[in-house]
């Protein structure tokens, strides 16, 4: 498995280009803008791009959603909830592509032989994914290196991105954690650093 990280816009989303390096077929995580950064990664590495899957429905993950699909015909993926109407504003209402799959708990997306499993994980918003790949984690804006999304926002619940903070923790093992902003981490190192993710392990 490659993982490509591409900090797209002006909030540097981190968009992910996850790739079989046996069969070059890929997944693109949070498209947040900036297509010509995207699809010509794919184009120059001869990769096919089978999924667009989004931890969430947030402007600055989705700019470059249209012309990413339009581009790959790959289906997108997103959890039903964050198609519901929201404040207009900074959150934009989001309306799903007609080439959308809605995924949830327990779902499994296949890319070539990698296996994206959906964990549910609400509170940044209603709607939030964590994709969990081998040893790799997908957390969009619920975890970040040594802290957790705003919760601020319409639709946030801090109380429900605790519990999804410690679902993440919980997870066996180990794990590459490749946040929706800033730097990748280790798990490891968030459930014994992160104030967050600490707090909910000692309170839920």
């Amino acid at each position: 498995m490659l993982i490509k990280t591409l900090p797209v816009g002006h909030l540097e989303t981190n968009c992910y280009v996850v790739t079989d390096e046996n069969t070059l077929e890929c997944a693109v995580i949070d498209p947040g803008a900036e297509s010509n950064t995207i699809l010509g990664y794919i184009e120059d590495n001869r990769l096919t791009c089978r999924a667009v899957m989004l931890t969430h429905a947030h402007f600055d993950h989705v700019g470059a959603l249209g012309a990413v699909l339009r581009e790959t015909k790959a289906p997108c993926y997103v959890n039903k909830r964050e198609t519901e109407a929201r404040v207009v504003g900074v959150i934009r209402s989001f309306k799903a592509p007609e080439n959308t799959v809605f995924y949830g708990e327990g779902d499994i997306v296949k890319v070539g032989s990698l296996e994206f499993k959906v964990m549910e994980t609400p509170g940044h918003t209603p709607g939030g994914v964590t994709l969990v790949c081998g040893d790799a984690i997908f957390s969009g804006d619920t975890l970040f290196r040594l802290s957790c999304g705003r919760t601020d926002f319409p639709g946030g619940d801090m109380n429900a991105e605790l519990r999804s903070l410690k679902r993440i923790a919980e997870l066996p093992g180990d794990y590459d954690v490749y946040p929706g902003h800033d730097m990748a981490t280790r798990l490891s190192v968030e459930r014994e650093h992160n104030p967050y993710m600490r707090h909910a392990l000692e309170n839920l």
